[in-house]
């Protein structure tokens, strides 16, 4: 088939790839503009855009996409469908109905759970057992369309938001190649999305990596994994900003003392009190440090039973 692609960061890439290495022709790729990046703003491309000119593709970056003239070299670039996976930027109705098939949403959740900016790292935190990709009939509303085709993954315990991203940028452009052989055939039968079953994925930001030690051992573990490795998960040492970047939750019978309370130093890790069991404390980083094994951590820091975290 020909295909508009549209995405941006690394996510994409794996769809993109995958489309081409089944064959499909991508008459042009769309994507967000270059950014600067460093202290020298030297402009930085998308990781899309990379992929797109290693293989000698057409790029095109509009600054917004709903624009006319955006709209109208849209129509210049011949396409039977439009996919979009992370693309950045909401498609106007005029977009939507250009392609014969539409446009169609490579998204990282089985929907319509998880809608929204965020679902890998919500899925987690929230504890789900399984997750996985929808290929969605894009329409005006946001992830609300026909779901097409859905294929699901299992979430393990040890998974981190980075962990669980590269499981499912493979799995999404192994689903879309599916979806799309399936659309040549006519043998995909739209369904539409239950209100009833929905949530939303908010966008993350750093404040939601603060830990509350008054919650369960299990959901501070979660989160720990849900943000690494962004926007990370932390809390405070002496003043400091200490970053727990792994760590195991364990029930714990009889009182445990108060929430953050170190209750426990070993060689190898450090035991903190929650709400709700102790924490197991394995790889940190401190304002200023790098990123280290618990062990390490201890080797330059006398941490004790009975000092307290997030003061």
């Amino acid at each position: 088939m020909k295909i508009v692609f549209m995405g941006t960061p690394d996510y994409a890439v794996g769809a993109l790839e995958a489309l081409i290495r089944a064959g499909h022709e991508i008459t042009a790729v769309v994507t967000q503009p270059d950014k600067a990046k460093g202290r020298s703003d030297s402009l930085q491309y998308p990781p899309v855009k990379e992929c797109a000119l290693t293989h000698g593709l057409t790029v095109f970056q509009p600054e917004r996409v709903k624009r006319p003239e955006a709209v109208d070299r849209l129509r210049t670039y011949e396409a039977d469908v439009f996919i979009v996976a992370a693309f950045g930027q909401i498609l106007s109705r005029e977009i939507l109905d250009l392609p014969p098939y539409g446009c169609l949403n490579i998204h990282a959740s089985l929907l319509p759970r998880y809608r929204g900016a965020s679902p890998i790292q919500h899925v987690i935190i929230d504890g789900e057992e399984r997750t996985g990709i929808t290929i969605m009939q894009m329409d005006a509303g946001i992830d609300t369309g026909d779901i097409l085709y859905q294929k699901e993954i299992p979430i393990d315990r040890q998974d981190t938001y980075q962990s669980l991203y590269g499981k499912l940028t493979a799995l999404g452009g192994e689903t879309v190649v599916e979806a799309l052989e399936m659309l040549r055939q006519g043998a995909l039968i739209p369904r539409k999305q239950t209100e009833e079953e929905s949530c939303y994925a908010p966008l993350i930001t750093k404040e939601m990596g603060r830990i509350d030690f008054s919650g369960d051992a299990f959901s501070i573990e979660r989160l720990i994994h849900g943000m690494n490795p962004w926007p990370s998960a932390y809390t405070s040492y002496q003043g400091k900003q200490l970053k727990i970047w792994e760590a195991l939750a364990r029930e714990e019978e009889g009182s445990v003392p108060e929430p953050g309370i170190i209750v426990s130093v070993g060689r190898q890790d450090f035991t903190v009190a929650t709400g709700r069991g102790l924490l197991q404390v394995l790889e940190v980083q401190l304002a200023g440090k790098k990123r280290m094994s618990a062990r390490d951590f201890l080797l330059g820091m006398r941490l004790t039973p009975g000092e307290k975290l997030g003061q």
